[in-house]
């Protein structure tokens, strides 16, 4: 086991470390941010947020994405998490003040949207930069567990300490581990050094939303995660303390489900995922995950007990882990160097459109319907949407492929898709 580990190298262990600090700085803030909202301004004032700061993240992340294919990586994670440091300590004293205002809670919150749509496709594509092709499955994993880690730590931390001191202190608690892992992306290797060339801005920009359009598979597999992102957003986001507060628990129990999640990620990347591939293959278990997540989720908007309620999300988080690692690997590998992070941009720009759609969504449906009834219902949507994957042409084989064979795979059968007005000649080099 340490064998594995070490042959990844020292570099990406780096970005373990990275990875795991920052999750868990975020999910501290995650407990903390929808509960003080929640229990000043109520369902309405969650909502408006959660909308408005994914407006934000919609248009941050096709502007800020070529930056990922521009500049040195470390130097874009380190300079998104001290923004995002900056902006949390603003926040924490707000609430040490007891100075609750929307509008300056949603302008404050458009600073993090910015800097995570500069962090994640420079994040989310580094390991390809660090690890052979071969090694990739492996640090995949490795990063989901370190992910997945720092997801189950944070909520329980910010949990007990919501609990047991306010939210004030674990707003504090947010920005200093913010700061930690500032300090830690500051020892990242530089990765792959960008070409340098004379690209417009706008060329970088459009290149990679073109790429995404232009090969069906993934135009289609993005179509689905769009959809299902809708409904399924919501139910990990402003209904999980508007049903915790319905059964009339305390925060620490928002701090469990959040846990409860994590769990289910961690046991998910320290074996469980690579069971189910096994047992029913990338194919089955990318489908058969994503409809058991909706019905987990389903499962937690009917209960009214609470252990069911964290039960239920660590049901969700098991299954996310697999569908996501099933599904990241390989569509990392398959799209060009070059165009990685901003082809990872394009994707994640309609999970942030879905984001915006889904908190509006489940707001309006509050007007008229429980809590209960709207996460139960936003869950089973979400799962049967999921079952879109079926059909988009191509998934089910792909998903057969080994990883030495998806290497490139985009690039190698849809050139037409990377034919940019002004050639990159990076794209030459990373695609022969």
């Amino acid at each position: 086991m340490f064998d594995r580990f070490s042959a990844l190298g020292s570099d990406f262990h780096r970005l373990l470390m990275s990875d795991a600090l920052t999750l868990l700085a975020l999910m501290v803030g995650q407990v903390a941010m929808p509960w003080w909202i929640a229990s000043e301004g109520g369902a309405r004032d969650l909502a408006l947020y959660g909308a408005v700061t994914s407006a934000f993240a919609l248009v941050a992340m096709p502007l800020l994405s070529p930056l990922g294919d521009r500049l040195p990586k470390r130097q874009l994670i380190f300079g998104a998490l001290v923004a995002f440091t900056i902006a949390s300590m603003g926040v924490a004293a707000l609430a040490s003040i007891h100075y609750y205002r929307l509008g300056v809670l949603i302008a404050l919150g458009a600073v993090p949207a910015l800097a995570m749509a500069a962090l994640l496709p420079a994040v989310s594509s580094f390991s390809t930069e660090l690890v052979q092709p071969q090694l990739l499955s492996r640090a995949m994993t490795l990063q989901q567990t370190a992910q997945a880690t720092g997801r189950m730590v944070g909520p329980a931390i910010g949990g007990v300490v919501l609990g047991a001191v306010g939210t004030a202190i674990t707003l504090w608690l947010n920005a200093a581990l913010l700061a930690c892992a500032a300090a830690a992306a500051r020892h990242l290797p530089s990765g792959v050094r960008p070409h340098a060339h004379k690209r417009r801005w706008r060329v970088d920009l459009v290149a990679g939303m073109r790429a995404n359009w232009r090969i069906p598979m993934e135009r289609g597999w993005i179509l689905v995660n769009f959809l299902s992102w809708i409904f399924l957003f919501p139910t990990f986001t402003i209904l999980v303390p508007l049903k915790v507060q319905s059964l009339g628990l305390s925060g620490t129990w928002l701090g469990l489900c959040e846990a409860g999640l994590s769990l289910g990620m961690l046991l998910g990347s320290l074996g469980g995922s690579h069971w189910m591939i096994n047992r029913f293959g990338r194919f089955g278990t990318r489908v058969g995950a994503a409809v058991v997540q909706g019905a987990a989720l389903a499962l937690a908007g009917l209960t009214t007990n609470g252990l069911w309620l964290v039960a239920g999300f660590v049901i969700a988080g098991f299954m996310n882990a697999a569908m996501v690692l099933v599904g990241l690997t390989h569509r990392m590998l398959a799209r060009p160097q070059a165009y990685r992070a901003r082809m990872v941009a394009g994707a994640v720009t309609t999970t942030h459109i879905a984001g915006m759609i889904g908190p509006a969504l489940a707001g309006a449906a509050l007007l008229h319907a429980s809590v209960a009834t709207v996460f139960t219902g936003f869950g089973l949507l979400g799962g049967i949407v999921a079952l879109g994957l079926v059909v988009v042409p191509g998934f089910r084989a792909f998903m057969r492929l080994e990883h030495e064979a998806v290497d490139n795979f985009y690039g190698r059968n849809f050139p037409q898709a990377f034919l940019d007005a002004e050639p990159d000649p990076s794209l030459q080099c990373s695609t022969t």
